[in-house]
């Protein structure tokens, strides 16, 4: 421990109201082991990595309450990806007695005085470093880098987070899968090591203080096996010379084939995206029917376009309503809170919910989407591997084309991903690092078409387990009594699920090839929210401001005035930064002015 730090005191006693703190998983205590350790000093910086859906933000959350507990820090400042992972970051902290405002905007000064911190993104502290920096060494403060491989999105990003957190007392940074990057685009507080693997051209790799792989957590019950449902099928498009081509996802011959032939499977005016969906509604019901009662699947789509025509799809074959979720939608972090505590049994979705979002009971994804990166593809498919209780499974419908197959085949090997290219880098330099396969759009307005998606069919290929592909052909008949225990993982072996999708494969294609008239998608409805105190105060706030309008209506004053004149018959800081105590005096002050 630093001279400089006051030693800790005691842990006080419980606060009423203030939950107990739920038991730790194995490798969390083990975690915290390493962390306080007493053969060194406790860390400044302390980077984990641990597979998504093994509770990152449990560990981070339990390491926090100690620190505050004993007094070590004062502060608590999370650094999220998303706006949305701001609400479920602060939501986890109010469960865990930590109360985080995550509403906090660039435009407010001070940390409000009745929470023990806040929670912002990577874009907001790019925007405003000195800010955050002011905020962060104005108390003793933790603060926690979630998915920190972001702050490698961008040198501003990364040179912003250095700027802002250099001088914070503790850095906790969290990350579920290892990274490396080259010599010249280090990311801020990471500790790197010479990466020795061919692809690496001498460049570095992370070295995390605490690492919890795949694999560990797998043998541990705290992630579900997963099981990879691949299907291929013929495409069929016409090229910018006119001409039709026909290929399959499995047999194509070169790069350029495979990609054009993926990009026509996942047209949603084809037969392939309602297949699979069907094949994935089938595992759904197994599932809801054998234990798994709130069992949810996840569409996966490239572009909001797709994902708006994936969610009439579903409803025309499924006959229920998907959540649609699309990233420019104000409501899209209240639909995922929705989702996830809800009982729809589908949601459709571009990036939103690809990391970091916690949805427990999503336990099947449909891969309709180009993104073939090592990072994303292992973000995606966390998404359906948290464990709640033993026994349950995941299931990945994806396309059966080599890339795919590829990282499904490595999903428990531990590697180092390449940090994505930033936007701002061209479209050729996207494709060659792997993150979209689409052709690029037409070449002149009003020309010839480069490419014009015809049909595609599906059909099962295999299932991908244990990195071993399973065909249904050359395998016993599955009877109707297996059948019906698709749902329980250890009943069937997957060479049997793999035989039981073939022999339902024709069966699907019947019931899909007959579109049947439903509804619109219509929106999810709210549920209520939980009564945290940033929730409070933001509730407050609205409110205050639609009584001033009032008040200065009634009164023909500006509402300069009526704001004026509420500081000084309640003082306090503004709005923005005034505790909930605070805006509930106002709030009633301005109630009998009405």
């Amino acid at each position: 421990m630093s001279t400089t730090e006051r030693e800790p005191q005691p842990a006080p006693a419980a606060t009423p109201g203030v939950p107990a703190a739920r038991p730790l998983r194995a490798w969390q205590d083990a975690a915290l082991e390493r962390y306080f350790d007493p053969e060194r000093d406790e860390p400044a910086d302390f980077l984990v990595t641990a597979t998504p859906g093994a509770g990152k933000t449990t560990f981070a959350l339990a390491l926090a309450r100690r620190l505050l507990d004993t007094r070590r820090v004062d502060r608590v400042v999370v650094v999220a990806p998303t706006d949305h992972l701001r609400t479920q970051w602060a939501e986890a902290a109010h469960r865990a007695g930590i109360e985080l405002d995550p509403t906090m905007t660039n435009a407010v000064g001070p940390v409000r005085a009745d929470v023990k911190g806040y929670v912002t993104t990577y874009a907001q502290v790019a925007g405003h470093p000195m800010l955050h920096r002011a905020r962060a060494t104005a108390k003793r403060s933790l603060v926690v880098m979630d998915e920190i491989h972001h702050a490698g999105d961008g040198l501003s990003w990364g040179d912003a987070v250095f700027e802002a957190f250099a001088d914070a007392r503790r850095r906790l940074s969290l990350t579920g899968t290892p990274f490396r990057t080259k010599a010249d685009e280090r990311i801020p507080f990471v500790q790197y090591v010479d990466d020795d693997s061919p692809e690496s051209e001498g460049g570095l790799r992370s070295a995390a203080d605490f690492t919890y792989g795949y694999k560990e957590a797998l043998a541990d019950g705290v992630v579900r096996p997963v099981v990879f449902a691949a299907y291929t099928g013929v495409s069929r498009w016409r090229n910018s010379a006119g001409e039709v081509v026909a290929a399959s996802l499995t047999d194509a011959t070169t790069k350029a084939v495979e990609s054009l032939a993926w990009k026509t499977a996942l047209d949603p005016r084809g037969d392939w995206v309602p297949h699979v969906i069907a094949a994935m509604d089938e595992r759904l019901d197994h599932l809801r029917e054998h234990g798994m009662h709130d069992a949810a699947g996840l569409v996966l789509a490239s572009d909001q376009e797709d994902a708006r025509a994936y969610a009439k799809i579903v409803q025309r074959v499924t006959g229920e309503k998907p959540a649609l979720i699309l990233s420019d939608d104000p409501k899209a972090s209240q639909r995922i809170s929705d989702f996830a505590a809800g009982d729809q049994r589908f949601a459709v979705c571009v990036r939103m919910i690809s990391e970091g979002v916690d949805v427990p009971r999503a336990a099947c994804l449909a891969w309709m989407t180009s993104y073939r990166t090592p990072l994303f593809f292992a973000q995606a498919v966390g998404r359906v591997v948290r464990s709640r209780v033993p026994g349950e499974s995941a299931t990945v419908f994806l396309p059966a084309v080599r890339p795919l197959l590829t990282l499904a085949a490595e999903m428990e090997t531990d590697r180092n991903h390449v940090i994505p290219p930033p936007p701002s880098v061209s479209s050729d330099e996207v494709d060659e690092g792997g993150l979209d396969l689409l052709p690029p759009p037409e070449r002149e307005p009003g020309g010839p078409k480069e490419y014009e998606a015809l049909e595609a069919q599906a059909e099962f290929a295999h299932v991908l387990h244990g990195g071993k592909a399973l065909t249904g052909g050359a395998l016993p008949q599955v009877s109707v009594d297996e059948q019906d225990y698709l749902g329980l993982p250890g009943l069937l072996s997957p060479e049997q699920t793999a035989a039981l999708l073939s022999q339902r494969d024709a069966e699907i294609r019947r019931r899909t090839a007959t579109p049947r008239a439903v509804e619109d998608v219509v929106e999810v409805a709210e549920p209520e929210q939980e009564d945290a105190t940033w929730h409070t105060a933001a509730l407050l706030r609205k409110e205050i401001h639609g009584l001033v309008g009032r008040v200065a209506a009634g009164r023909a004053m500006p509402h300069a005035s009526v704001y004026s004149k509420l500081r000084a018959a309640v003082p306090g800081p503004p709005s923005a930064s005034a505790p909930v105590d605070v805006l509930r005096r106002r709030r009633d002050h301005l109630l009998s002015m009405v």
